[in-house]
């Protein structure tokens, strides 16, 4: 088989490519501006341990990840493995979840970057802009994969370059080096610092910390078009661990060092306004005044690049459902540039439609609805992984096969994807823990709060067992579970 071709897709990614992917997903509104709300809501150690754990989870879910994707590298990723070592009805409703998922999620980031752009361009109006933006994300996922990967790659270097410099202007401000007052512990100290709030703080900042991790597992996804999926996917997980301890945990210990979990700013207002970014305030504290428009302009490119990274994945699982047969056929095909162009359009037109919806009063309702119905499946997904991989070694065991041959191994079985699965679930269960606290089952808007937080759960169940008793699948035995590696792709493997 050609090098650069997988089936009728290209593997034209290069192992910087996918390093920048697994790092990428991970950096952006999230730690921007999310980061902040998590510091005020549990104070400065609150924040740490929360992300801190969601972290050494997402850790374990990347190395599960990386030793099924070196092995098995398929577009259709964590659907691909949850049908073949699971249930295929289970594989089926994590891929429609996540194709859902994304595709709602492209409409929130067009949405959005046209909502920042505004900073700048306040007159101009917001749909002109989304429009622009969902014309430049299509066309970076249209020309090819390799134009996606770089332009991932760049966008990447940018939030990768703001931690970085944030961190080093963190502190020396923390000195007093800059902003003329040498500052130290004092805010660990103050009021109930560093921890607000009690468990229950902690476990909303697990929430906030969860969502900000999104999109790590791109990279499983990506290695179906990776040139050396062998090299190139061991390398991106390895990096994963130190990365997230870089520009997570230390970024956050920064901010908690500099201001104070009491300030209102952390608190926030939109989403999307630049002046409570704790990444702005400590620029600011610093005494660049130019902070808030730098930091406007790499919030923009990280919605951007979620935006762009959302397309590809769902166009990437929805084609790899249709090779498998539980898509429409016609989204199979592939273009010349091995461009999955009908797959690519659908999607593009529902993340189109959805944001549609927003530009009406009566559509916000129904947008309000969708978007929440996505909300959880980032979540479900890593469910989906963390089985899927224990049953995956369990199998693999169980054959009698070599755990010596695998290219990569993920460290502390089964420790790992046990640890990741139960704190999957305790951040779903969790979604919306204060209705729990404070149950009104008597008042119908405690039920439409509650049917808001987990719409997600019986859409995946439905999904999941509409395909079970109409397929009549089983759970596959460890036994039976297929590791015949002539025959994930196409019927060929390299």
């Amino acid at each position: 088989m050609k090098k650069e071709q997988q089936g009728h897709i290209r593997r034209d990614l290069k192992t910087r490519h996918l390093s920048m992917i697994a790092i990428g997903g991970s950096i952006g509104t999230g730690l921007f501006l999310a980061s902040g709300n998590a510091i005020a809501t549990a104070g400065p150690g609150g924040a740490l341990v929360a992300y801190a754990a969601i972290g050494l989870m997402v850790y374990f879910l990347m190395t599960s990840l990386g030793e099924m994707a070196t092995y098995m590298p398929v577009s259709g990723s964590f659907s691909t493995y949850a049908s073949r070592f699971v249930d295929p009805a289970f594989g089926f409703a994590l891929g429609w979840n996540y194709w859902f998922n994304w595709a709602i999620t492209l409409a929130v980031d067009i949405s959005t970057a046209a909502l920042i752009i505004q900073f700048w361009f306040p007159h101009a109006p917001a749909w002109l802009w989304s429009a622009v933006f969902l014309l430049l994300i299509f066309g970076l996922n249209a020309l090819s994969v390799k134009a996606y990967g770089e332009s991932e790659y760049w966008f990447s270097i940018i939030k990768v370059v703001t931690v970085i410099v944030f961190l080093i202007i963190g502190v020396l401000t923390i000195f007093g080096i800059l902003g003329g007052q040498f500052i130290g512990f004092s805010n660990f100290t103050t009021g109930d610092a560093p921890f607000n709030g009690g468990f229950f703080a902690i476990l909303g900042t697990f929430l906030l910390a969860g969502f900000s991790f999104q999109g790590t597992e791109l990279v499983g996804i990506a290695a179906g078009e990776s040139a050396t999926p062998e090299k190139s996917v061991p390398k991106a997980i390895k990096q994963v661990f130190w990365r997230i301890l870089l520009f997570y945990i230390f970024a956050i210990f920064v901010i908690g060092m500099i201001i104070p979990y009491t300030s209102p700013n952390l608190l926030g207002g939109e989403a999307t306004d630049v002046a409570i970014s704790p990444f702005t305030l400590v620029f600011e504290k610093a005494g660049l005044a130019i902070a808030a428009s730098v930091m406007n302009a790499v919030i923009l490119t990280s919605v951007l690049s979620a935006g762009n990274s959302g397309l590809y994945a769902s166009t990437r699982m929805l084609w790899s459902m249709a090779k498998d047969g539980k898509a429409p056929k016609f989204l199979s095909k592939v273009n010349r540039r091995g461009i999955p162009m009908a797959a690519l359009i659908l999607t593009t037109i529902v993340g189109a439609m959805t944001f549609i919806t927003t530009l009406s009063e009566n559509g916000t309702v129904i947008y309000t609805w969708l978007l929440s119905a996505s909300g959880l499946t980032g979540f479900i997904a890593w469910v989906g992984i963390a089985i899927s991989h224990y049953r995956f070694r369990r199998a693999y065991v169980k054959q009698g096969l070599d755990l010596n041959a695998l290219k990569y191994k993920a460290k502390f079985f089964p420790f790992g994807p046990l640890l990741a699965l139960v704190l999957c679930i305790l951040v779903i269960v969790g979604q919306d823990y204060n209705a729990f606290l404070h149950p009104d089952i008597s008042n119908p808007e405690w039920w439409q709060k509650i049917a808001i937080s987990y719409i997600g759960l019986p859409i995946f169940l439905a999904f999941w067992l509409i395909y079970k008793f109409t397929k009549k699948t089983k759970v596959i035995p460890l036994n039976e579970c297929s590791f015949d590696e002539h025959s994930y792709v196409d019927g060929k493997r390299d």
